[in-house]
């Protein structure tokens, strides 16, 4: 039992007036009720029944009293403290969030107050709590479950090969299509916490047809407005290619496999005299092994990422003078985002969320 009047005259009227004004917050209500009634003459036990808590709550909002008074209480600063959950629930507490990986402060603030019987008022408090048990909030990646290692290790090496020995007269570059919704990707933003956001968006139903390979080497771009991806238009891209450059003996170029790649046509006009292009194809499931899938990313971030162009024409305008020109100009920007720093991902060395 603890010392039975051990409030000040003024301590003990300030906790009162919190627990009589209906504004104040329901769980400082319930502290400051705790301590009047440890005040009293109620054992730490007998509290706890009251408040329908264990009490090593009750003990604990004591201390912060002892350590911090009124104002400690009042500023739910102690949340993610050491000493707010001993070290066996936070033990508990690591060992559930290992477990279940749950995906926002509220679940875990829930879990706390249900198994624990304790109260985080502020999510910063929850997130310096999750940070000291060594945890981070991360985005799983998105992994395709038939994705073969060995055949991702077999690409980089002949691809490492490829480029060791490639003669001056040879290039290499990547190829793929992509069909941008004329449209706003709205993304997060630091903004005044009192102002509604929003960004003008489309109907999604207008899009692109894009045919496009780029060159690591130097970020030069072939980009091709076709009405559709297909054999005819794979064929209209490597033309392009070659004519774009014409002193090269041979252009490795490396693709998916899509189907209009791999169609009779493309490998009949590969097949004709003279054809200075050799395609290489990526592993199956395999995008994280195409640098330009990475363009993508960075041309969203350019022209959608919270703004919408005013129509389909300067929409396209935009993104074809965007991966045509400010691709290669700027270059020196952008080439660490869409890089061929290859790395394998296997399904058996991650933890496959369900």
């Amino acid at each position: 039992m603890g010392k039975i009047g051990f409030l000040t005259a003024d301590e003990r009227q300030t906790l009162i007036e919190l627990t009589q004004d209906g504004l104040a917050q329901h769980r400082l209500a319930r502290r400051a009720n705790a301590l009047i009634l440890l005040d009293r003459g109620m054992s730490y036990r007998q509290v706890a029944a009251v408040l329908l808590i264990d009490d090593d709550t009750v003990r604990q909002w004591r201390q912060i009293f002892e350590t911090e008074g009124v104002e400690g209480l009042a500023g739910f600063h102690f949340g993610g403290r050491q000493a707010f959950l001993s070290d066996e629930q936070q033990a508990e507490l690591a060992a559930w969030v290992s477990a279940t990986l749950p995906r926002s402060t509220h679940e875990v603030g829930a879990f706390i107050e249900q198994r624990f019987g304790v109260s985080f008022a502020s999510r910063s408090g929850l997130i310096a709590l999750l940070h000291r048990l060594g945890f981070v909030h991360r985005k799983p990646v998105a992994m395709a479950s038939k994705m073969d290692p060995n055949k991702q290790r077999d690409f980089i090496a002949a691809y490492d090969n490829l480029l060791n020995h490639l003669p001056d007269d040879e290039m290499v570059m990547f190829a793929d299509a992509v069909h941008p919704v004329h449209g706003a990707q709205p993304v997060g933003c630091w903004a005044p916490p009192d102002v509604a956001l929003a960004v003008a968006q489309t109907t999604g139903r207008e899009h692109l047809n894009i045919q496009g390979a780029i060159d690591l080497a130097s970020g030069q771009t072939q980009m091709l407005l076709v009405e559709r991806v297909d054999a005819e238009s794979t064929i209209k891209l490597l033309g392009a290619i070659e004519r774009q450059f014409p002193a090269r003996r041979r252009i490795h170029v490396y693709l998916d496999n899509a189907r209009c790649h791999r169609a009779r046509l493309v490998q009949q006009w590969l097949a004709r005299p003279g054809c200075r292009i050799r395609l290489h194809f990526i592993p199956p499931y395999c995008p994280h092994l195409n640098p330009i899938e990475r363009l993508w990313g960075v041309m969203h971030k350019a022209i959608t990422h919270n703004r919408c162009s005013a129509n389909l024409r300067a929409f396209q305008a935009e993104v074809l003078t965007f991966l045509r020109r400010t691709v290669c100009q700027k270059w020196p920007e952008f080439c660490d985002a869409v890089s061929d720093n290859f790395r394998v991902r296997d399904p058996a060395m991650c933890r496959m969320i369900k």
